[in-house]
């Protein structure tokens, strides 16, 4: 907030390295500030722009919007919305497929760790951080893959793991994806 309101420059002071030390010298700026002297504190107000680093003229940031929005009204007639059959499709397969995976490692977690206590089985602490590795790595992955695995038609149910669907689906998503740029 104090740089928002402060017309302070800084400046960066770095100290002279002396000749004796050269084995691995350390450089560490130190911020001189100067006051501009000439400004009352009634003159300074604040600057909210989109993350604090935009000079744009406010004419400027308005005409910018308003092609932004009639370019926004265009894109929204040319995309389709997407069925609530569907929507509820993938959203039951995002549950799964993230929720069987975590599930499947905090279990297994929890075997390691009950193992431990009842001196059954020692495992080498490598073995649970590779089962979590790969089962939260599998977690994360679900949600794309619960999504292409879905049938996008409203009238088709789609099979049970959905592999032909996630093959269909990632070559409909990127012809999309190269006939919007092209």
């Amino acid at each position: 907030m104090k740089s928002t309101l402060s017309l302070e420059t800084q400046h960066f002071y770095l100290p002279k390295l002396s000749s004796w030390d050269s084995i691995s010298p350390t450089i560490l700026p130190t911020i001189i500030k100067t006051q501009k002297q000439n400004q009352p504190l009634s003159t300074w107000k604040l600057q909210a722009n989109a993350k604090g680093f935009s000079s744009t003229p406010q004419a400027t940031v308005k005409e910018n919007t308003a092609k932004k929005s009639s370019n926004n009204n265009n894109k929204k007639n040319e995309d389709e919305e997407i069925p609530q059959v569907v929507f509820e499709r993938m959203i039951a397969r995002i549950l799964v497929s993230v929720g069987v995976p975590m599930a499947t490692g905090l279990a297994l977690l929890h075997l390691f760790g009950v193992a431990k206590e009842q001196n059954l089985w020692d495992a080498p602490l490598w073995l649970p951080f590779l089962t979590t590795l790969i089962t939260f790595g599998a977690s994360t992955l679900g949600i794309a893959y619960g999504t292409l695995s879905a049938s996008w038609d409203p009238k088709k149910k789609g099979s049970l793991l959905g592999l032909e669907e996630a093959q269909r689906n990632w070559v409909e998503m990127w012809k999309e994806e190269n006939n919007g740029q092209w």
